[in-house]
């Protein structure tokens, strides 16, 4: 079975409401190919890994959550864009990348999934706003957990973090859960009476955040917890569309 692309596309970006969240980059279709859809792959991050790995399984539609084009990049196409573009244009393969409208979605997002692996109920209230969309969830547990196995949680569920800082109470409660890189919002996180943050990145001044405001704080990897959203993805595309989807799994260490 096949789909039109544009269609195909269309049902991505009305699902992840991509208007709603102003991004570092466009959302959406970022290179035309194939105008039919048969096999699509999703995976983390464009590079021409990627897309040599996508071609050699006879993908038509590549989705990403992190794309080519970033705001702050130049717009020349150089020689290391132009390589990585190469397989997508030698095998008419089609590239769409979502990234802040699939780390807040509230069902297909990498935090709500995260907080769903974890064990913890998503709150109807978020934080990371994106032109007053939610892109973190605060989740909530039924019964509290112990820190180590609140640990233990995250080495099962995501994998073994970047770091942990075992700074907060001896029970949790209610945790907060932003992809990637969300350390920054430590103090928001404690002053809305948050246990625990679980993020990817590991930045310098998070440790002595954790500890002045007694919140545990674990960086589990900036592409480990960005794998949920698009493995959501590839279940969604085929249980609901015509075409046949597949998660690449391309790690990186960061």
């Amino acid at each position: 079975m096949a789909e039109r692309r544009d269609q195909l596309v269309a049902f991505l970006d009305q699902t992840l409401d991509i208007e709603a969240f102003p991004d570092y980059g466009p959302m959406g279709l970022q290179v035309y190919g194939r105008a039919r859809v048969e096999r699509v792959v999703t995976a983390v991050s464009a590079s021409r890994a990627l897309f040599e790995t996508a071609a050699a399984r006879g993908a038509d539609l590549i989705v990403v959550h992190h794309g080519l084009f970033w705001n702050k990049d130049s717009r020349v196409i150089d020689p290391l864009l132009r390589e990585r573009l190469r397989p997508l244009f030698d095998h008419g393969m089609s590239l769409a990348a979502y990234h802040l409208a699939l780390d807040g979605h509230p069902t297909l997002g990498n935090n709500a999934r995260i907080l769903a692996a974890l064990g913890f109920e998503r709150d109807d209230e978020g934080f990371a706003h994106a032109g007053g969309r939610a892109v973190g969830w605060f989740g909530s547990a039924d019964a509290p957990v112990a820190v180590d196995e609140f640990a233990a949680r995250i080495r099962g569920a995501i994998g073994p973090p970047h770091a942990v800082y075992a700074n907060g109470p001896d029970e949790i409660r209610r945790i907060a859960v932003c992809s990637g890189g969300g350390p920054r919002y430590l103090p928001e996180i404690a002053a809305r009476g948050c246990d625990a943050l679980v993020t990817g990145d590991m930045d310098e001044p998070a440790e002595m955040w954790s500890r002045e405001l007694g919140v545990h704080f674990a960086a589990a990897g900036h592409y480990a917890t960005e794998v949920f959203g698009v493995q959501a993805l590839a279940e969604l595309l085929n249980d609901q569309r015509g075409c046949e989807a597949e998660f690449l799994d391309l790690p990186t260490n960061a």
